[in-house]
């Protein structure tokens, strides 16, 4: 089975609004996505099918057909202001998780020689969704923090952890720009549309990892890293313990360390 991605992108407007809540809750709840005016996005959708080879031509089927479907029905949705103007929309919230799943429910079905296997929708650099064929809804939030680590296990020899860790094992340290990607899984509530209200989301991030880590030396200043060895497979491990005991529904860390090098967790059995 060979799998393929085609990327098209769609513009479009929406406000985050429950009608049978007030004023005040819809605030509460939304925040700057309540704005009854709207706010826009350029949003990028990656479409991955999955198919036999076919021996002939040498390929599963033809990229440029799956961005001529996948264009032609995203026509409905690019450049209009969802909830105002699109029939769904105007009973559902147009969150990035509902409108995954919409396209998803409206494309599956048009593929010939091949089948829709994963839909990632990106609203944002910080902000993405997924749909992918056992039926599942993901929901990816990115966080960024600055700090610095030596490479150092204490289970080693000094010259062993030269040898292994080169210059990462400079005795006063170096720097990254981490960025954190946060993924819960489940189905969108009908009240809200999503998966789990951002701004909870944030605020435990936030409190158990960015304030922790944030501007640190992570073997010099944290708790976490005294014994440990801060290798970037040890911090999406550790993230991902901080943040599951108030994030049940949370499905995996992913650590870039740069734009080189990633590392993700998904929790012990399960994936």
């Amino acid at each position: 089975m060979l799998y393929l991605s085609r990327r098209v992108d769609f513009s479009a407007t929406h406000t985050y609004h429950n009608q049978e809540w007030s004023e005040e809750e819809n605030l509460a709840t939304f925040g700057k996505c309540y704005n009854p005016n709207g706010h826009g996005h350029d949003y990028k959708l990656e479409v991955m099918v999955r198919g036999n080879l076919d021996q002939k031509k040498g390929i599963v089927v033809n990229t440029v057909d799956i961005k001529k479907i996948v264009s032609s029905f995203l026509q409905e949705l690019d450049g209009v202001f969802l909830d105002k103007e699109h029939p769904y929309f105007k009973e559902n919230i147009p969150t990035t998780e509902n409108l995954v799943n919409y396209i998803w429910d409206s494309i599956k079905d048009s593929f010939e020689g091949c089948e829709l296997y994963r839909l990632r929708l990106f609203e944002n650099h910080y902000l993405s969704a997924e749909r992918v064929l056992s039926g599942m809804t993901y929901l990816t939030r990115k966080y960024h923090f600055s700090a610095a680590h030596r490479l150092h296990s204490i289970h080693l020899s000094d010259q062993e952890n030269k040898d292994l860790f080169g210059k990462c094992n400079n005795p006063n340290g170096h720097g990254h720009n981490y960025y954190v990607d946060v993924q819960v899984q489940g189905n969108p509530s009908p009240q809200t549309g999503m998966i789990m209200n951002l701004k909870d989301l944030d605020e435990i991030v936030e409190r158990e990892v960015l304030d922790k880590f944030d501007h640190k030396h992570l073997n010099l200043d944290t708790e976490e890293f005294k014994e440990l060895n801060p290798t970037s497979e040890v911090l999406a491990l550790v993230i991902y313990k901080l943040l599951k005991p108030y994030i049940p529904d949370l499905h995996k860390v992913g650590v870039w360390e740069t734009e080189k090098n990633y590392f993700e967790y998904f929790g012990e059995g399960e994936y």
